[in-house]
């Protein structure tokens, strides 16, 4: 078998928290918060875009936070490393276009069938060939393309509901500006309280009848297999995590002194997609800026209790998902698009930049096109498409 094996003997509680830290607590609250301000403004976007309701958007989150923190603590433990397991962002993003034409029991059993391809190919030890198989350029052009519209999202709530835009945009200017005040209150996590406070005093907090507290209920799909789903959506969401938010994650640890456990990282990607799947969850992902906020701080040695404690914070989000999913949902829509907006800026300058600053530019100009006109052929979505003529034009007229 190709896993890499874990360090024995095994960590016990004791030993981790001889291991803790005042710096390792700071940067695990950073990264928490990280996780649970854009990240989620950007479920609560796309599901209620795809017509998801409450109960549907709080078992996501409970998949997402809860399960996935198992498998973080298990492997921070295991391997000593700071190893935060979340979901797929840009498989989130993918996702709601889908939900137009795809009902959610198909794409569940789009993600378990992309659960078990990354279980193989981590079995298997064939998940870095797989990871080449498709220019990154070409990737990013179709992340690019399906984060689009958070950008254009981000410039409509000005339109929307100008206050609470311009307050949260430009308290998320000053500590962006400011890196004094950027490492006391993550700038995110700033605008989303300006944005709250803005709301509280305009009056605008409308929550729904019923309690506002409550704990996870998560519901239990039943997967429904249709080739429209399996083919629109198994290759770009298993190339999203795999050369997307695992690359990403990855490379960020190895440049920190880590040597993270590539083919058993992902075979617990594909095991976390099968799980949370089946409570409506987008498959999982190593992330990427959480474990860098970890692994930067502190002993590398102790950089896992970091990544413990983030798991434990997610788990408790986890279990109060309907509680939050209740919460943010009683927010003026604005609110929701300007804090998903501002979490995408960076990634899209990022995927921009990647797509087109290098080689293949070409093709991923064209996957970029077809991914943004969002037109769907024989039933099949445009992020799909977009890859395929993508690569297309860059094998007929980029072949140097």
């Amino acid at each position: 078998m190709p896993l890499e094996r874990p360090l024995l003997p095994l960590l016990g509680p004791r030993r981790a928290l001889t291991d803790f830290g005042g710096s390792y607590a700071g940067s695990g609250v950073v990264a928490f918060l990280f996780s649970c301000t854009g990240p989620v403004a950007i479920i609560l976007s796309v599901g209620a875009a795809g017509g998801l309701s409450e109960s549907d958007i709080a078992s996501w989150l409970f998949g997402g936070f809860f399960l996935n923190s198992l498998i973080s603590v298990a492997f921070s433990l295991a391997y000593r490393q700071p190893l935060v397991f979340l979901w797929s962002i840009p498989g989130a993003v993918l996702v709601g276009p889908a939900l137009g034409h795809l009902s959610l029991a198909e794409a569940i059993g789009a993600y378990l069938v992309t659960g078990v391809i990354m279980l193989l190919l981590g079995l298997s030890g064939w998940v870095r060939r797989a990871m080449q198989a498709v220019p990154m350029p070409i990737v990013m052009a179709m992340v690019a393309g399906v984060f689009l519209r958070f950008g254009t999202g981000l410039v409509r709530a000005f339109a929307d509901d100008l206050a609470i835009a311009l307050t949260m945009c430009s308290v998320w200017l000053a500590f962006t500006m400011v890196p004094r005040l950027g490492r006391v209150v993550p700038p995110l996590v700033a605008a989303l309280v300006a944005g709250a406070i803005g709301i509280a005093l305009a009056g605008t907090f409308k929550p729904g009848a019923g309690a506002l507290f409550a704990f996870a209920a998560p519901n239990a799909y039943t997967p429904v297999f249709s080739w429209p789903a399996l083919v629109e959506l198994v290759v770009p969401l298993a190339i999203t995590v795999l050369t997307v938010q695992n690359a990403q994650g990855i490379a960020i640890l190895t440049a920190n002194g880590h040597a993270p456990p590539i083919n058993a990282i992902t075979a617990a990607c594909g095991a976390g997609a099968i799980v949370t799947g089946l409570v409506g969850a987008v498959p999982t992902c190593l992330t990427g800026p959480v474990n860098a906020v970890i692994s930067t701080a502190g002993q590398k040695e102790r950089q896992y209790t970091a990544a413990l404690l983030v798991a434990v914070l997610a788990m408790a989000f986890g279990l109060l998902a309907p509680f939050f999913t209740r919460l943010l949902l009683a927010t003026p829509p604005a609110f929701i698009a300007t804090l998903a907006g501002l979490a995408m800026l960076r990634v899209l300058q990022t995927a921009f930049t990647a797509s087109f600053a290098g080689p293949f530019s070409f093709g991923a100009l064209i996957c970029f096109l077809v991914t943004v006109a969002d037109l769907s052929i024989l039933r099949i979505g445009a992020p799909f498409w977009g890859l395929v003529f993508g690569i297309a034009a860059s094998r007929l007229l980029e072949r140097e």
